[in-house]
């Protein structure tokens, strides 16, 4: 066995982690790339949309023609600034692009435009939430560059190559090396992803391609400040596949550190099907590429307007959203969390609270309606943005007054939900309609209340005797009096002054 072992599958106790493990320290930098939401491609006229038959989607420029040149596309520099001040990035007002050299099939020009040497974004802080707990990492850049094609392996050996996505714009954000575990990296990467959603600049699809992550995966002893040998983890496209990627990779490492040997410096894949890393290649470094600066753009340079145009462009990022739920809002962190997962999840809280300020229905009530009845009926939350949604934000709320002003009963308020949800109809038609609505009247319920009692002598001596826990049995027999209709409250309140002999 040698030191660049393709799968941890292949050492001793694979599924758990190694002898003495505790005594490494995780170290782990991610690289996410976003590709664009932008009509066209970063550099030409193509449409950059997802889903076009193979080669549907190309031109001479994004197929590396001779004779073409590129044309920055502004939507994208828009996108890339967006992002950078949604997280703090200084925005250079001068950097460029570069020719970035390798070959593979997907790559016709033989080289990539990227940036090197003069990133359009420098640092920025991307906070999140593990376990409760607050963790900023830090970024060391944010980057423009053109997406490659996609390779296709077919039975008997053929490959063909797909270029609808080579040219397509990317972000590529750049982390220091601050997260320690996979779990942080997985939430890390749902931050992002959340984030890039708000923004409106990326779909945040990962197993269409749109949002992808690599992970840089080290170890080193605890209490040392250098850092060890990294392994780079490719194709990764899903949080579950982040966090399980990482979990066998820092088992593969110790198991190597453990046994005297050394990490060596390379590429490894994921294979989710078989739950290892395989090596791929050695670890490219920048000189590998021949980076030089593209002759054919000229320095993007970005002015003051052009950043104050996008900076008013901003919305609520995701974190402030947190704060403002958990802070005036009292939302549990619980709550708030979820709610925030999904721009669409909170744009439709925020109408539903909007609504509900004017007739006394308070944010926290209406999340508890939207996170345990509309969710639990949506298959995929971003739904809750389109306009057909069967019950929309204000139509919620209705139901939820319906049930706080008593008019409904909690277990009617879910049956007529229910029927909003199929019957796409409003409560208060329904409750109308089917003669639903909770009977409160006092008066009613004291009638109600006095003949159930009346046929129940025997009861009222053994409450009165001590079996308290009676007051159930005439609850009970006053809902069946009324239909159902009653309300449980206003009937247990009247009920223990009848018994107690008020």
């Amino acid at each position: 066995m040698n030191d660049a072992t393709p799968g941890y599958s292949t050492l001793p106790d694979a599924g758990e982690p190694a002898t003495g493990f505790g005594k490494y320290e995780i170290v782990i930098g991610l690289e996410v790339h976003a590709q664009l939401t932008t009509r066209s491609k970063i550099f030409s006229w193509s449409s950059s949309a997802y889903g076009a038959e193979p080669n549907a989607a190309t031109d001479p420029v994004c197929l590396g023609m001779p004779g073409t040149l590129p044309v920055l596309n502004e939507a994208v520099v828009r996108a890339a600034v967006r992002l950078g001040l949604a997280v703090g990035s200084r925005i250079r007002g001068r950097c460029r692009f570069a020719r970035k050299h390798f070959f593979y099939p997907d790559m016709p020009k033989g080289f990539q435009l990227s940036q090197f040497d003069e990133p359009i974004c420098e640092g920025g802080i991307v906070r999140f939430r593990v376990r409760g707990e607050t963790k900023k990492v830090r970024l060391v850049r944010i980057h423009l560059e053109e997406d490659a094609g996609k390779s296709v392996h077919a039975a008997g050996g053929f490959s063909f190559v797909d270029y609808n996505r080579s040219g397509v714009g990317l972000c590529e954000i750049v982390s220091e090396p601050d997260v320690r575990s996979a779990e942080e990296a997985a939430e890390y990467v749902r931050a992002l992803r959340a984030l890039v959603r708000t923004l409106g600049i990326c779909d945040g699809n990962m197993e269409e391609g749109s949002l992808r992550c690599d992970a840089n995966v080290s170890l080193r002893l605890r209490g040392e400040t250098k850092l060890g040998t990294k392994a780079e983890l490719k194709n990764i496209n899903s949080f579950k596949n982040v966090r399980d990627a990482i979990e066998h990779e820092v088992r593969r490492q110790a198991a190597l550190l453990d046994r005297g040997l050394r990490v060596v410096q390379e590429t490894r894949l994921w294979d989710a099907a078989n739950g290892v890393t395989i090596s791929m290649r050695s670890k490219e470094q920048a000189h590998d590429y021949r980076y030089f600066p593209e002759p054919d753009l000229p320095p993007l340079v970005i002015d003051e307007k052009f950043l104050a145009d996008a900076r008013a462009s901003l919305p609520e990022i995701p974190e402030d959203r947190f704060d403002r739920y958990t802070g005036s809002g009292g939302l549990s962190p619980q709550d708030a969390g979820v709610l925030v997962g999904e721009r669409e999840i909170a744009d439709y809280f925020d109408a539903a609270v909007t609504v509900g300020a004017t007739i006394g229905v308070t944010a926290k009530k209406v999340a508890n309606w939207l996170i345990n009845e509309v969710l639990a009926r949506v298959d995929d939350p971003r739904r809750l943005g389109a306009g057909d949604l069967p019950v929309l934000p204000s139509a919620l709320v209705e139901l939820v007054a319906l049930v706080e002003s008593g008019v409904l009963s909690g277990k009617q308020g879910k049956e007529v939900f229910a029927r909003m949800w199929t019957e796409r109809r409003r409560a208060a038609d329904i409750v109308a309609a089917e003669g639903l609505a909770q009977v409160s009247d006092s008066g009613t319920l004291q009638e109600a209340c006095r003949r159930v009692l009346d046929a129940h002598p025997a009861e009222i001596a053994r409450y009165r005797a001590g079996e308290g826990k009676l007051i159930g049995f005439f609850v009970g027999a006053v809902m069946k009096e009324t239909g159902g209709k009653a309300n449980p409250r206003g009937v247990n309140e009247i009920l223990r002054k009848f018994l107690q002999g008020n």
